[in-house]
């Protein structure tokens, strides 16, 4: 049977161990209200990150009105890419991670009426360029579906940690390149597929904004295990974005976890919670939202401030709302 190469290093085995304990953690706050907001927020964010490293344009705002179903101006193939986006990580429950018609159908979703071969692996070949530099020559595709029948293969019976062959799964399907576009975002994705089937909360976790945020160090990771014929490297990176992912959610979980003391109105923890599901919302929803006047809306708010449970970040026309970690 295949065996993709790599080493489980020692650096390897302490980010699993961290990496097991920061889950532990993670698990214990799920019981916090405020959860359910969250793992929207993430998705949003993972939907935005994974598609801007493959130059989509439009912004957290956009992508969040497009979910919401409102009007947004933009290039159609960018709206598309999100709306197709949005489709396949909806299904991401529900996905096998060791399925290979799951992996096509998800495809198909991602890359509905952008390329003529949506769901199917491509039929020529394909080089990644830096420039007018071929930085990676992908195999024949004429070989494309005996790779990845052994890939899976070895996905479904490999007895290694989930977290590594998460990974190593990863790099080899980039290696591959199966498709003939949209391998960046489906290998992400497929690696959060194989995760959340370790551990539920990884279907919420954003590790794609980490990956957009180290960008550079990503590729740079691909590059040296092509180098190396091995994915050891390209594993160190991703362990080590995943881990400090979840301490990132740990850190955003106990922030906005705001203690609501009684000398908050009933009206002003409605506002708190609005806040906490749309950090951009406008004084005048608010006043919609919870139907009172502009002016009560304004006078609470400004007691919130004061009391420091909420915070303004930016200008009024394009800043945002923050709930304000409260001091023990």
């Amino acid at each position: 049977m295949y065996a993709p190469p790599f080493t489980i290093t020692a650096k390897s085995i302490d980010l699993i161990s961290r990496i097991s304990e920061k889950v532990g953690e993670i698990n214990s706050l799920e019981n916090n209200p405020h959860r359910i907001e969250l793992r929207k927020q993430n998705r949003i964010k993972t939907i935005h990150s994974s598609l801007a490293i493959e130059n989509n344009s439009l912004s957290i705002e956009q992508i969040t009105a497009i979910i919401e179903g409102k009007r947004v101006l933009g290039a159609p193939n960018e709206i598309q890419e999100v709306k197709n986006a949005i489709q396949a990580y909806e299904l991401l429950l529900s996905l096998n991670p060791y399925e290979e018609k799951d992996l096509l159908k998800a495809h198909g979703l991602m890359m509905k009426d952008l390329v003529s071969r949506n769901g199917k692996y491509r039929n020529d070949g394909v080089g990644i360029f830096d420039g007018e530099q071929v930085v990676h020559l992908a195999p024949p595709a004429d070989r494309v579906p005996l790779l990845m029948a052994d890939l899976f293969e070895w996905l479904k019976t490999s007895e290694v940690h989930p977290l590594i062959k998460s990974c190593v799964f990863h790099y080899e399907f980039e290696f591959i390149h199966p498709f003939q576009d949209g391998n960046g975002r489906m290998g992400r994705l497929w690696q959060t597929v194989i995760l959340k089937n370790w551990k539920d909360i990884f279907a919420w976790l954003p590790v794609e904004t980490l990956v957009k945020e180290n960008q550079a160090d990503y590729y740079k990771a691909l590059n040296a295990s092509d180098s190396n014929a091995d994915s050891t490297l390209f594993t160190e990176f991703m362990l080590s974005l995943i881990l400090k992912t979840i301490e990132e959610i740990i850190e955003t979980e106990k922030k906005v976890t705001v203690k609501v003391t009684a000398k908050v109105t009933v009206n002003q923890k409605k506002i708190i919670e609005a806040i906490r599901q749309n950090p951009f919302v406008t004084q005048e929803e608010l006043a919609n939202a919870l139907g009172l006047s502009r002016k009560s809306i304004i006078q609470n708010m400004k007691k919130l401030q004061e009391n420091h449970l909420i915070d303004r970040v930016g200008a009024d026309k394009n800043g945002h709302w923050e709930l304000v970690k409260e001091e023990k």
